[in-house]
């Protein structure tokens, strides 16, 4: 990993040390953030804490740091999500894609293990519940159990993915709808790093979205 701009810094809290990615640092290269606006500094960020000469270079970082509101995009930014949010129409086929990778590679004599989403891949069941009872305290219940004997095999898979593969969970139906589930209980706010690399970074926590246009 790279850190052409000096940017990468120990933060300590609650007696444990964090890695950040410093803004000002640029700011002391002579570039000017304060017109840039947060979505931007977001990114930023993202780019600094990846910088590896390959994917994420010193000209994608200062192509950012000199961003001009009246020219047109002319590059690509390496955007990195924190993590990928996924709704039941989108998600399954995504789980569905993954166990055909991971037979693939078992064919090849490879370890299908090895086969897991890189981010955490978090999908919410969402307007599944049908109702067939109501006016009754019992109502929920009742209507959430048909939903799963309705799709028993459905939940079975997701259930199984849910085992298999790291990084990825399942929230159940009745639980939600997919943007209230991610604002009340998946959002993290800050994430934190994992893997080998100590002391981990802390940085903002990002996603990009799969739901349908239409239903």
């Amino acid at each position: 990993m790279s850190n052409s701009f000096g940017s990468h810094q120990i933060l300590e809290l609650n007696g444990k040390q964090f890695r950040i990615a410093r803004l000002d640092a640029l700011e002391d290269r002579g570039f000017s953030l304060e017109r840039l606006p947060f979505a931007l500094k977001i990114l930023l960020e993202n780019l600094l804490r990846r910088e590896d000469g390959g994917a994420v270079t010193v000209d994608d970082i200062e192509s950012i740091a000199r961003w001009d509101s009246q020219a047109k995009p002319s590059q690509e930014i390496a955007f990195m999500p924190a993590r990928v949010l996924l709704q039941d129409f989108t998600g399954v086929p995504a789980v569905v894609d993954l166990a055909a990778m991971r037979d693939a590679m078992l064919d090849l004599g490879g370890d299908p293990q090895k086969i897991n989403p890189v981010q955490p891949a978090e999908l919410v069941i969402d307007h599944s519940v049908q109702v067939d009872e109501f006016g009754s305290e019992a109502a929920l219940l009742l209507n959430s159990k048909r939903e799963f004997e309705r799709n028993e095999e459905r939940y079975a898979f997701l259930r199984w993915g849910q085992t298999a593969f790291d990084n990825f969970k399942v929230v159940p139906p009745e639980t939600g709808i997919v943007h209230q589930v991610n604002l009340e209980y998946l959002a993290r706010v800050v994430m934190t790093g994992s893997g080998s690399d100590e002391p981990a970074f802390a940085y903002p926590d990002t996603l990009v979205e799969r739901i349908p246009t239409q239903r």
